[in-house]
């Protein structure tokens, strides 16, 4: 009779050896110090989630019932790049005793991440430009890979617009889909745009530093109309909905000329002549907001119309008069029956 000593809480270690088995099955590499790395690392992306989730509530909370839309942007920006921080120092010290091993693993993870996902490390490193270089932000009305809309969302790799339509004579968007609606006003569709585009194409930004645009609203008269008059009549309407150099934001203008080499511009409403084959064109240039602009320009118009019916002004347009008409004869050969009058 063989008695047999059953194994102490020491020898479990001894018996697994350097590899965990699954039944007959022995996994290489995966060891008791890996499992407990593994378990770590699962851990802090779970407390991540949970204080990410967190911090946003927060966030929410603080700024509920306000329209806090830039300090709501930068919070969410600030969380996620705190989350992204300390889950790489965190995966890193877990993984990686040594500082020398965990600076040689980063650099060959780094190069096979450039090499395999370049357009994933591009948009990364534009979404950096685009918050260090204040391309735009949250709100900004631009231009950005061929849509045309306002930012709504910025992300690591992407930018998310709120597309709307392009006016006749917008040539910024060369390529772009197809809109219909004929104004900078929203067409309901959401268009993601990678962060990257910021290296190869420019972006137009309306509204990051100065909130206004100059516009144009053009009209023809007839060569013989009473032209002063006329261009009368467009300033003062023009100016009626215009915004005055008092109504400005003069903090922004004042702005951005610290920041550029802005120089002296009129922001009064102004008129110009341009000679046509057909009549002459007046081009009112007066300053708008950003947005609704096409209601300015609607309003506008109106007004322009009622007093050019008040003062018996017309418009010119494109019409060709019939002075007369040459004399027709239909002749019938020889022997030929009659043309049918029928």
């Amino acid at each position: 009779m063989h008695a047999h000593a059953l194994p102490t809480a020491q020898s479990f270690p001894a018996a697994l050896g350097s590899r965990a088995a699954l039944g007959h099955v022995h996994l290489v590499g995966v060891d008791m110090k890996t499992a407990t790395k593994l378990v770590y690392t699962l851990a802090l992306v779970a407390a991540l989630v949970v204080l990410r989730l967190v911090a946003r509530q927060v966030v929410r909370l603080a700024l509920r019932g306000r329209t806090h839309t830039t300090v709501r942007f930068w919070s969410r920006q600030a969380i996620n790049l705190a989350t992204g921080v300390v889950f790489i120092l965190g995966v890193l010290s877990i993984w990686f005793d040594n500082g020398l091993h965990a600076a040689a693993a980063v650099g060959l993870l780094s190069a096979g991440l450039a090499f395999a996902l370049q357009k994933a490390v591009t948009s990364l490193a534009g979404y950096f430009l685009i918050l260090r270089g204040d391309v735009f932000s949250i709100g900004d009305r631009v231009v950005m890979g061929g849509v045309r809309g306002d930012v709504i969302g910025l992300g690591f790799l992407r930018t998310t617009i709120l597309e709307m339509g392009q006016p006749e004579g917008d040539t910024d968007t060369t390529g772009a889909a197809p809109v219909w609606v004929d104004a900078r006003q929203h067409t309901g569709r959401v268009v993601t745009v990678t962060n990257g585009v910021v290296f190869d194409e420019p972006v137009y930004n309306y509204s990051r530093d100065f909130p206004f645009l100059w516009e144009e609203l053009r009209v023809g008269i007839p060569y013989d109309a009473d032209r002063k008059l006329a261009e009368r009549i467009l300033l003062e309407v023009a100016t009626r909905h215009a915004p005055t150099a008092e109504e400005l934001d003069p903090e922004a203008l004042q702005r951005m000329r610290r920041r550029f080499y802005l120089p002296r511009t009129d922001v009064e409403p102004e008129v110009f002549y341009k000679l046509t084959s057909n009549w002459v064109e007046l081009a009112v240039r007066f300053v708008v907001p950003v947005r609704g602009i096409r209601r300015v320009k609607s309003d506008i118009s109106r007004d322009l119309l009622d007093e050019f019916e008040r003062a018996g002004l017309e418009i010119a347009t494109t019409s060709f008069a019939v002075s007369g008409l040459p004399e027709l004869r239909v002749t019938t050969p020889e022997g030929a029956p009659p043309y049918p009058s029928h």
